[in-house]
């Protein structure tokens, strides 16, 4: 009798597993607090950027529910007035979203599949760093209350520690990557990271993902842009290349073989650029007699603002320009997607460092160049 009731039972669970859709996935969500916010949108990934696909009220007791499909697993953001939560579904999860709206820290639960709850690992991880960086920034205030006249000095010493928290942060994003290689959690993670720094990271994440997560479009098009950004990393050969100067001598990288050359990608428009090129006419006065030159390629579209840059700020060196912004060839080419962005090219016409600037910069050619 016994057997016959556990059979029973076996087979109720099976008919109830059974009922749940396979073709699609549910989004059932809770915000407390809402205040006047009463509609929900979903976004979904399309041609590799965000946009709307479903909207919904929130019910009296703030509760909503999304039911869609998908082609394959993929990201989705669920949107409330100025609030945002990313997810990770496939066809057949059933996922809960639960969140407190006036939660400063925007924190929110997930669960319900395996992708949602590795991405709730991360979202912890993150949560404790912005806990961290919340006391940090209240400490910093409440001394700034007693020594207003000290803001500046307060916010030096203070830097260092935020550094830290953000080093940490980025440490255990970068593990719980790679302990999770293989899920969309782990490449979303990857990608909360800051390109320039973390740039040759993002490229081996990349070789090492290529094969695990297929058929996704938003990585797809990560793995693509990491094998472009691949030529251009340290220990490569450096691209050559031939632009013109403001007069129309043409300049080719090919010039500077037997040298070492700082291929500095700016524009007059780039206040960054602008307020490292001090350090850049320093590094070029000290060691350009110790086999050392610099080469500026300029991202201006207007030729006389370019200049009239190189004017201002004393640029002795020379400079060539394809007036593009950032779609000109040696752009594209050297992968540069953001300004200021710097090559140093050795004198066998390998790449030997890249972004190097104010101390860096001069510590790196005083060890370099002796």
């Amino acid at each position: 009798m016994r057997l016959k009731n556990l059979s029973l039972i076996v087979l109720i669970a099976i008919a109830f597993t059974a009922c749940k859709p396979k073709d699609s996935f549910t989004i059932d969500g809770t915000f407390q607090n809402p205040g006047t916010e009463k509609k929900v949108f979903l976004y979904g990934m399309q041609s590799s950027q965000m946009v709307a696909i479903d909207s919904t009220n929130l019910s009296e007791k703030g509760e909503f529910k999304f039911i869609r499909k998908t082609p394959s697993v993929d990201f989705f953001r669920v949107s409330i007035g100025n609030h945002e939560f990313m997810l990770i579904a496939k066809n057949g999860d059933q996922i809960k979203l639960e969140a407190d709206l006036t939660d400063k820290s925007m924190a929110y639960k997930i669960s319900g599949a395996n992708e949602v709850e590795k991405l709730s690992e991360l979202n912890t991880i993150r949560n404790n760093f912005s806990k961290q960086a919340e006391k940090l920034q209240a400490d910093f205030e409440a001394k700034v209350a007693t020594q207003p006249q000290n803001r500046a000095a307060i916010l030096e010493e203070m830097k260092p520690q935020y550094q830290s928290y953000i080093n940490q942060l980025n440490t255990q994003i970068i593990k719980f990557a790679k302990d999770n290689k293989g899920t969309l959690a782990s490449f979303y993670a990857m990608n909360t990271l800051s390109p320039q720094e973390y740039e040759a990271e993002l490229v081996q994440f990349a070789d090492e993902v290529k094969d695990e997560i297929k058929g996704n479009a938003t990585v797809d098009t990560f793995v693509k842009q990491m094998a472009l950004l691949k030529a251009v990393q340290v220990g490569q050969v450096a691209p050559d290349f031939t632009m013109n100067t403001a007069d129309g001598k043409a300049i080719s990288l090919a010039d500077y073989k037997g040298k070492y050359v700082l291929l500095d990608f700016w524009a007059s428009w780039c206040q960054p650029c602008r307020q490292e090129n001090p350090n850049v006419v320093k590094a070029y006065n000290k060691y350009k007699v110790k086999n050392f030159d610099i080469l500026g390629i300029s991202l201006d579209t207007d030729k006389a603002a370019w200049l009239g840059a190189v004017k201002a700020d004393g640029l002795a060196w020379n400079q060539v320009s394809e007036l593009k912004d950032f779609n000109g060839e040696t752009v594209k080419k050297y992968q540069v997607q953001a300004i200021p962005t710097s090559y140093i090219i050795d004198p066998t016409g390998k790449i030997a460092a890249k972004n190097l600037r104010g101390e860096e910069l001069e510590a790196f050619l005083a060890k370099t160049l002796r």
